[in-house]
Order: C-alpha cells, then sequence, then structure tokens
C-alpha cells in the first residue's frame, strides 16, 4: 500500500531519497516533519542556556538534539498505535502509516524500539539524577494518547510532556532543580498549549465529528484571545525565571524579540483559513530560537 505524505510534511524531497520500504516507516516518526522535535528540544536548550550551562556543558546540546529526534519520533509511533482507529477517521491523520495499513502493527512496535535503545544511549550520557528525571517522564508520555477522549484540555498534557527537557537538561548542569528551573518549565508548559492549540484548529470539525476533544474546541469563538493568555503567561514566567538567576531590567529585555513575534502569531490568527494555523504553528521555530537567545543572552552574562 502507498503511503500519502501527510498536508503538514515538510521534506517530500528527503523522503523520496529513502529506499521505498523506509518511508513510511520515517513518516510514522514524522521525521517528514522536522517542527515537533524542533518544540521538544527547544526546552531542554532553553535549560541549558539558562542555568549557564551553555560552554561548559556543550556537548549536551548535541546529546539532546539527537534524543528529541528519537524520543519525539518514539512518541509519535507510540501516539499512531493507540490512535490507529480515531485517525483512520480524520481526513488529516487518515493517511498515517498504520491507520492506512502501511505499517503492521508488529512492525510500529518494533520500530518504537530502535527509536527508544536511540534514547537510552542519550540517557547514558546524563548524570544520574537528570537521567532519573528523564524517566520519570514515560509515564506521562504514556497517558497522553488517551487525554484527548477524557479531558478538554488535552494540550495541557502535552504541555507537560512537551517541556520535561527543561528539568532534565537544568539537572544535568547543576544536579538540582531550583526556582529558576521550576519557572522556565510552567513557562514552557503556557507555551506548548499556546501553540498546540493553534495547531489544532485544523482538526476542529474532524474532532467534533469522531469526539475527539481539544483547547481549540473547548476555547470556540475565543481562541485568540485564549491563545494570547497563555502566551502572556509563558512570557511572564520566563521572565520570572530570568529574574531569578539575574534580577535586572536589561536582562528582561532579552525577551522582547520572542514576544513581539508571540504576538504576531495571535494578532494575524485566521482561525479558520485551512493553512494559517498551520503557518503560525510551525512558526514557533522561530520563537524557540529567538527565546534560545534570550535564556543565552542572560545565562552566558551571568
Amino acid at each position: 500500500m502507498t503511503t500519502t505524505p501527510l498536508p503538514d510534511t515538510e521534506t517530500r524531497g528527503l523522503l523520496a531519497l529513502l529506499p521505498a520500504a523506509a518511508r513510511p516507516y520515517a513518516l510514522l516518526a514524522r521525521f517528514d516533519r522536522p517542527i515537533g522535535w524542533w518544540l521538544l528540544y527547544w526546552p531542554c536548550a532553553f535549560a541549558l542556556a539558562l542555568s549557564g550551562g551553555l560552554i561548559p556543558h556543550w556537548p549536551l546540546l548535541a546529546w539532546m538534539l539527537l534524543g528529541a529526534i528519537a524520543m519525539r519520533g518514539a512518541g509519535c509511533v507510540y501516539n499512531d498505535i493507540v490512535d490507529r482507529d480515531l485517525d483512520a477517521r480524520v481526513a488529516r491523520t487518515r493517511g498515517r502509516p498504520l491507520a492506512s495499513g502501511a505499517v503492521s502493527l508488529k512492525a510500529a512496535w518494533a520500530w518504537l524500539l530502535v527509536l527508544c535503545l536511540i534514547g537510552l544511549v542519550v540517557l547514558v550520557q546524563l548524570t544520574w539524577i537528570a537521567a532519573l528525571i528523564a524517566i520519570g517522564s514515560l509515564a506521562l508520555v504514556a497517558a497522553y494518547p488517551f487525554m484527548k477522549r477524557i479531558t478538554w484540555w488535552p494540550q495541557v498534557w502535552l504541555g507537560l510532556v512537551f517541556s520535561w527537557g527543561a528539568l532534565v537538561a537544568w539537572a544535568a548542569v547543576a544536579d538540582a532543580l531550583p526556582l529558576p528551573a521550576l519557572l522556565l518549565y510552567g513557562g514552557c508548559i503556557a507555551w506548548v498549549i499556546g501553540y498546540d492549540t493553534i495547531y489544532a484548529l485544523q482538526d476542529v470539525e474532524d474532532d467534533a465529528l469522531v469526539g475527539i476533544r481539544s483547547s481549540a474546541r473547548a476555547m470556540g469563538g475565543a481562541v485568540k484571545p485564549g491563545v494570547a493568555v497563555f502566551y502572556a503567561l509563558a512570557l511572564g514566567l520566563w521572565a520570572a525565571a530570568i529574574w531569578a538567576v539575574r534580577p535586572d531590567m536589561l536582562a528582561l529585555a532579552a525577551l522582547l524579540p520572542v514576544a513581539g513575534h508571540l504576538a504576531w502569531q495571535v494578532a494575524g490568527l485566521k482561525p479558520s483559513d485551512p493553512l494559517d494555523p498551520l503557518n503560525r504553528f510551525r512558526s514557533n521555530r522561530t520563537a524557540g530560537l529567538l527565546a534560545f537567545l534570550a535564556f543565552a543572552t542572560v545565562g552566558l552574562a551571568g
């Protein structure tokens, strides 16, 4: 069976270079959509930067990038295993390899194991405290696919999962989780809720038909002010994290570029447009870079 790339795939050209038999597995792990592992990686990079570990612990930048790619892929495979029946009933997801039958359930479990083994290689590069914290995320990851069935706010759970790397990275540098680390983590959670609500706008109609819940559906016509609130909360908590590290108004000014970018996302958001929510969601790769530069500026100055 031929696998059709999803509408939001970014690297059709690279996928075409793979052997035909390997393409469904690349799609299953979302290697065609790097925005996902960027968003998983940025909280790790934020914590390395703000904690002052950017230079003395620079190899962790590369290790955590590899970990983000592998574990985001593993999470997507697991999510599709759990959601394969629901995916088959939603227009945007019915072409996914498991839902379409391009990959068997047994093969998907084997691919999941391979990706987890890569994650294990990254895990052994961490201090024992950071490794224990990383392992602690597995319960959250395992529960996430079921959240859309039992709560209107699965984006909150995704925020807990996708922001976890901030705790792991800070612990890898400091062997502790001080207040700035917790504030940074909270800010990342709010950021994830905001951008994943934007992402969920693509599926509002189909989700309503099959009974999938989301923050986008919960907010309804108030989705723009709702996202604005979460982005403002993210900026507020990030500012508090910076202040806890360096109580200086100039340090807070480092957040102005990312604040402007998030404001642009909300101001121009067109919830009913089929393409605009996806483009705004993808732009969070840039938002993450701007936030990283802010945290790096403060961390390196300390």
